[in-house]
């Protein structure tokens, strides 16, 4: 059977599959598939863009003023994209945005615009992924996408085992490393670890706990696999796909310490090891400072503690099961700046904390940002540094208690106020906070440059939420390059270059591609 996969994106409360990240889903597949002996080839929604919006006529990049980041990831010509599709059995479409954000270099694809190239499409067609259960949705404040009737032949979550009990995904997950032969981009690898909320009722926005029972992976799993795309090539790797890794195996310091220490030795040329969501409760528990410190010991630099404090208002904690209050999360945030704020290689924090704020929620009220406001300016003014702070608005998706209880209704209220309570952290917060930790004339080692904006180029290191850089100049794509800052923005920051480093062989595959 000659099988397509098309990867339209996926980002979840737990786990992120938009590129430069190479998620779960597509490898899991390719694994299944080549246990079962059937062949499989990768595609993206770029490569269907490319073929179906842009009739296969493809502007060569380097003449782009602007990258066009909808058909920035293709895997190949569009006449081997027609050629796949066309002799394949079957579609295997994996979907499914239910954190909305911003994109750098992709934009993932909708089930609204599926509807536009899959039906002249003959083969058999599968939609699986996070939009199988739940829907997707790329913009926050709206209700999630719907799936058309007939628009697939087979809609399910576990299509070929991809999400079944982590013992009976074991040989996929090595099976399916050989996918990244067909992954052009040089990806960052998001690992499972787990899957489920720990929590017996989960926050009223989340679909983590709808969607699996908790669950772990055991370690020596984990590092197989890693292992296994280690020997393909692969550097650059997330324990990014549970809701909390401090919780891992029941906040098990010991089972923590053997993961990380294990992969660190397992991959001696990796370049980036970081990790992604964590629970505050957790962080300020008698286990948060020891698993702190092996992060901070194991991991690489640029290394972000993604926090869902979600608000600061104590009524949307109450009235959303939110894990923690402010002055907990507070705690937190001091804990993580006690271990983490030495700076690593390439210039930027060992480990500091990010914070994940949600607008639309149940209860929420015109006193909601003021609150937001008091707890960061007070991070601001006692010196405690905040990686990133993410603001957006609600999507919802059925089944959760925020769809049960109040759907949009708070969305809607409140819709002409976002953008000024946005804007107030933006001044208020972001802007010095990124002067504290990115100063004018500070030096960034290793940022990797992936797009065009006019005369501007835009890159970020490996890491996770790396802070986006700007050069005021074009420099080639796919470079990596020390900096130094010259100026900040509300989120980003501008700079010169210095240096350019030789180009390693990954690479130079994606220079090669880029100038083709």
């Amino acid at each position: 059977m000659r099988v397509a996969i098309i990867d339209c994106y996926t980002d979840e409360p737990a786990g992120l599959g938009v590129p430069p990240y190479l998620g779960t889903y597509p490898r899991y597949l390719a694994g299944a598939l080549e246990l079962a002996g059937h062949s499989y080839i990768y595609l993206t929604i770029d490569d269907l863009r490319a073929l179906f919006q842009y009739s296969g006529a493809i502007p060569e990049k380097k003449l782009e003023m602007q990258t066009n980041i909808r058909i920035y990831n293709l895997t190949r010509r569009p006449e081997e994209v027609r050629d796949a599709l066309e002799h394949a059995n079957e579609l295997i479409v994996i979907a499914g945005i239910q954190v909305p954000g911003k994109y750098l270099s992709a934009l993932p694809g909708t089930l609204h615009e599926l509807k536009k190239y899959l039906p002249s499409l003959k083969a058999r067609k599968v939609l699986t992924g996070p939009a199988a259960n739940f829907g997707t949705r790329l913009e926050g404040g709206k209700s999630a996408e719907e799936i058309s009737p007939g628009l697939f032949d087979e809609v399910t979550d576990n299509y070929l085992g991809i999400n079944n009990p982590y013992p009976l995904i074991r040989e996929m997950a090595v099976a399916g490393a050989g996918i990244v032969k067909q992954v052009p981009w040089t990806p960052m690898i998001e690992l499972e670890t787990g899957k489920g909320c720990i929590r017996k009722i989960g926050c009223s926005f989340c679909t983590e706990p709808l969607k699996n029972r908790l669950q772990f992976r055991d370690a020596d799993d984990v590092i197989a696999e890693a292992k296994a795309l280690y020997t393909l090539g692969q550097r650059h790797f997330r324990i990014g796909k549970q809701t909390d890794f401090y919780s891992y195996q029941g906040v098990n310091v010991e089972k923590i310490e053997y993961l990380l220490k294990t992969l660190r030795n397992a991959a001696p040329e990796l370049k980036t090891l970081v990790i992604d969501n964590t629970d505050p409760l957790q962080i300020i528990g008698p286990r948060g400072g020891p698993i702190t410190e092996l992060i901070v010991k194991y991991c690489t630099e640029g290394n972000t503690a993604a926090m869902g404090a979600e608000s600061f208002d104590p009524e949307v904690v109450r009235a959303n099961n939110l894990k923690v209050g402010p002055e907990l999360i507070y705690k937190a945030v001091e804990i993580l700046n006690k271990h983490g704020r030495e700076r690593g290689n390439n210039g930027m924090p060992k480990f500091l904390p990010g914070i994940n704020l949600v607008y639309g929620l149940i209860n929420e009220s015109r006193e909601t940002n003021s609150h937001n406001l008091k707890w960061l300016r007070k991070m601001l003014d006692n010196d405690l540094w905040v990686r990133r702070i993410n603001i957006r608005q609600a999507a919802v998706f059925p089944g959760t208690q925020l769809a049960m209880e109040a759907g949009t209704k708070f969305l809607r209220k409140n819709r002409k106020l976002y953008y000024r309570w946005r804007d107030d952290i933006r001044q208020q917060v972001d802007f010095p906070m990124l002067d504290r930790i990115a100063p004018i004339g500070h030096v960034l080692r290793d940022v990797y440059f992936e797009i065009y904006d006019g005369n501007h180029t835009f890159g970020r290191h490996f890491g996770t939420y790396p802070l986006i850089i700007g050069l005021n100049k074009r420099v080639p794509l796919g470079g990596h390059y020390e900096v130094r800052v010259t100026k900040h923005m509300l989120r980003s920051v501008t700079a010169e270059p210095i240096l350019e480093r030789p180009l390693d062989a990954t690479d130079q595959q994606t220079r090669n591609l880029l100038k083709s």
